[in-house]
C-alpha cells in the first residue's frame, strides 16, 4: 500500500471518529477506519479492565461471525491469556521501547515469521492455541493486532482480521496498525474529555443524579412525545423535609449526607420506573420523570419512595407530589405545564404533611392550585412559573420567582413552554 493512500487513511479515520457524538460511535468509527486502511474484512476494538482482570470487546464490526454482535454486552476475556499486555509489553514500555503491533496466522506464528517472535517475545503457547482457534473457528485466516496506549498505559487493543485464503498482514502492515492505533488512542482521550464535560454540565455534583438542566431536556423531548404518539409522561416532585433543621442542628456536612443519602432512596425507587430520570433540582427538591409507564406505575413507586424517605436518620420524610399525563389533569401543552402540576401536587403534600404522594387528577384541589396560586407572603415559596398575585386593576406581570423563605431549589420553570 503505497504512502498516499496510508495517508489518506489515517486523515479519514481521524475524521471519522472526530465526528462521532457517541463512545458507541467513536468506537465503531476506530474499528471500521482501521479495517478498511489495512485492508481487512473485520476489526473490534477491546478495553482492558484492569479491576476486572479481563479484556472486554466494545465492538465488533465488518463481516462478523455468528457468535459476535457489533456492541456485546458480555464478550470478555481473561487478560492472562493476552500476556502481552499484563507481561511482556508492560516490560518493553519500562526499558523504554514503543509497544509494536503483531501478527498472527491461523497456523500460529513460526520463528522467523511475524507473530510474536519477531519482537523478541517468548512464544506462549496457550495464549497462541486461543487467538489461533479463534482464528480458525470464525473462518479467518489471519489477524493484526496493536495495543491500544493511553496515558502510558495499555488501555486496550485494535484487532483487524482478514479470512481464510487471503493475503496474510506482513511487518509493514503491523507497524502501521500500530500508527492506527495511535489515531485511535487519540480519538477516544478526546471522546471521554468531551463525555466528562456533558457528565458535569448535567449532574448533580453533590448526589451524582441529573441535575435541572438534564430535567428540563428530558421533560422538554418527552412531553414533545407525549403530543405526537400518546406516550405517558409523568413527573415526580419531592421536597426532603427537615433539611434547615438538620443543618442548623447538625451542620452542612450532615445535611449533605442527608441529601446523598435521599438521593441513593431515589434513584432506587427510580428503578422501578424502566428509564426513568432522577435529578436533584437544587436545595432539598428532587424529581423523578418518567416516560412509558402508566400513572399507577409512578405512584406505586412515589409511595416506596415517600415510605423509604421516612425511615431515613435525622430526616422528616418527604413532600411528594405527582403529575401524569396517564391521568385526567387536562391539557399538557408544555413541560411547564406539567411541572406547575407536580408542583402544585408537592405543595399540597407538605401543607396537608402527607405521608403518601398526592397526585394531581386525583386529589380535587390540586389543579385549582396550580391555576391559582398561594398569594400569601407567609407560603413557603410561589410555584415555578406561577403568575405573581396582582393587586386589583394590575396588569399581569411575570413569574414571581421564591417566596421569602424560598430555598436555593426555587426558580424559574423547564425552558420549554
Amino acid at each position: 500500500m503505497g504512502e498516499d493512500v496510508r495517508l489518506r487513511a489515517v486523515v479519514a479515520l481521524a475524521q471519522a471518529m472526530a465526528s462521532a457524538h457517541t463512545p458507541r460511535e467513536t468506537w465503531r468509527a476506530a474499528a471500521l477506519g482501521a479495517r478498511d486502511a489495512l485492508g481487512g474484512t473485520f476489526a473490534a476494538l477491546s478495553m482492558w479492565e484492569r479491576d476486572l482482570g479481563r479484556l472486554k470487546v466494545l465492538v465488533n464490526a465488518g463481516q462478523r461471525a455468528a457468535d459476535e454482535e457489533e456492541f456485546p454486552d458480555a464478550e470478555t476475556y481473561p487478560v492472562h491469556q493476552f500476556s502481552e499486555i499484563t507481561e511482556f509489553l508492560h516490560e518493553r514500555w519500562a526499558g523504554g521501547g514503543e509497544p509494536n503491533a503483531w501478527v498472527e496466522t491461523a497456523e500460529g506464528p513460526a520463528e522467523g515469521e511475524p507473530g510474536y517472535t519477531h519482537m523478541g517475545a517468548p512464544p506462549v503457547h496457550g495464549v497462541l492455541r486461543g487467538r489461533v482457534a479463534a482464528l480458525r473457528r470464525r473462518g479467518r485466516g489471519c489477524c493484526v493486532v496493536a495495543p491500544i496506549v493511553m496515558h502510558g498505559r495499555a488501555w486496550g487493543e485494535l484487532y483487524v482480521a482478514r479470512p481464510a485464503g487471503a493475503p496474510v498482514f506482513d511487518r509493514g502492515d503491523a507497524d502501521f496498525a500500530t500508527v492506527l492505533a495511535s489515531v485511535v488512542a487519540a480519538g477516544i482521550a478526546q471522546t471521554e474529555r468531551l463525555e466528562e464535560v456533558r457528565k458535569l454540565a448535567f449532574t448533580d455534583p453533590l448526589t451524582g443524579l441529573a441535575n435541572r438542566r438534564a430535567v428540563d431536556m428530558r421533560l422538554d423531548e418527552a412531553v414533545e412525545r407525549f403530543l405526537s404518539d400518546g406516550t405517558v409522561v409523568s413527573l415526580v416532585v419531592c421536597d426532603l423535609n427537615g433539611l434547615k433543621r438538620v443543618n442548623d442542628t447538625h451542620g452542612h456536612a450532615v445535611g449533605d449526607r442527608l441529601l446523598e443519602r435521599f438521593g441513593s432512596v431515589l434513584s432506587y425507587c427510580g428503578a422501578m420506573l424502566p428509564g426513568a430520570l432522577a435529578a436533584r433540582l437544587g436545595g432539598d427538591e428532587f424529581c423523578l420523570v418518567s416516560v412509558g409507564p402508566e400513572a399507577d406505575e409512578v405512584v406505586r413507586a412515589a409511595d416506596e419512595l415517600c415510605v423509604r424517605a421516612g425511615d431515613l436518620e435525622l430526616g422528616e420524610g418527604v413532600a411528594c407530589g405527582v403529575a401524569s399525563t396517564g391521568d385526567p389533569i387536562g391539557p399538557v401543552p408544555s413541560a411547564r405545564r406539567l411541572f406547575r402540576l407536580a408542583d402544585a401536587a408537592q405543595y399540597r403534600a407538605k401543607a396537608a404533611r402527607s405521608p403518601k404522594p398526592v397526585v394531581a387528577g386525583r386529589d380535587g384541589t390540586v389543579i385549582a392550585l396550580a391555576d391559582h396560586p398561594p398569594s400569601s407572603s407567609r407560603d413557603r415559596r410561589s410555584f415555578r412559573d406561577a403568575p405573581a398575585p396582582q393587586a386589583p386593576d394590575a396588569a399581569p406581570g411575570p413569574g414571581t420567582g421564591a417566596g421569602p423563605e424560598a430555598g436555593p431549589e426555587a426558580g424559574p420553570g423547564p425552558s420549554g413552554a
